[in-house]
């Protein structure tokens, strides 16, 4: 089986380099006509609660059944959320979450190994869903931390969380033939649906 693990396309925070986290920040203008239709039509995909996956979804896979799933959500980064790096570079809180390599809490926010354990827990139950009813492709779109969290965990080659990060509306194709005995998927490819990208 195939996992195709994908990022949504670019919003204005994105744009901003703000942390959106689990603020419903849906698609920029842009960001929504950058996109193209994929190269494959899958039955499903599974998407976050969060409008910009979906949006993005709509677009590379018109005829995909869209099955929401709450676990895929992106980190919430607390107090965070809605500034970017500027506007905290004296914030006392920030730095002191920056220095820690952004693992301890954020304020009113997650814990980094917490969120990826909620993350690497729903894409493992999608996988041994989906190989359990004999699928040939399993397609997730959710967020860059989703992607960071399930690569560094379940993914070889093995890379740092941070190394995963793909770029708006990409992502990874991955082989999943020893993921029942070893729980390791295989890196093919990367891909992206961006209308540039077609060179």
């Amino acid at each position: 089986m195939l996992i195709y693990l994908l990022r949504h396309g670019q919003t204005e925070y994105n744009a901003q380099k703000r942390y959106q986290g689990q603020r419903d920040i849906p698609l920029s203008t842009e960001g929504a006509a950058q996109l193209r239709r994929a190269d494959f039509d899958p039955d499903v995909v599974y998407v976050s609660t969060l409008q910009r996956t979906s949006q993005t979804a709509r677009i590379l896979f018109p005829e995909a059944k869209l099955v929401p799933v709450d676990g895929l959500k992106e980190m919430c980064f607390g107090s965070f959320e809605g500034r970017n790096f500027i506007e905290m570079e004296k914030d006392p809180e920030y730095q002191a979450w920056v220095k820690a390599n952004c693992e301890s809490p954020c304020p009113d926010g997650e814990r980094k190994t917490d969120f990826s354990d909620r993350i690497c827990r729903t894409v493992a139950e999608l996988i041994d869903k989906a190989l359990a009813a004999g699928e040939e492709r399993l397609v997730i779109l959710a967020h860059g931390g989703t992607q960071m969290a399930a690569m560094e965990r379940f993914a070889v080659p093995h890379r740092d969380y941070y190394a995963w990060c793909g770029p708006n509306a990409g992502g990874f194709v991955l082989d999943a033939k020893d993921w029942t005995e070893k729980h390791l998927l295989y890196l093919v490819k990367t891909v992206q649906y961006t209308k540039e990208s077609r060179a």
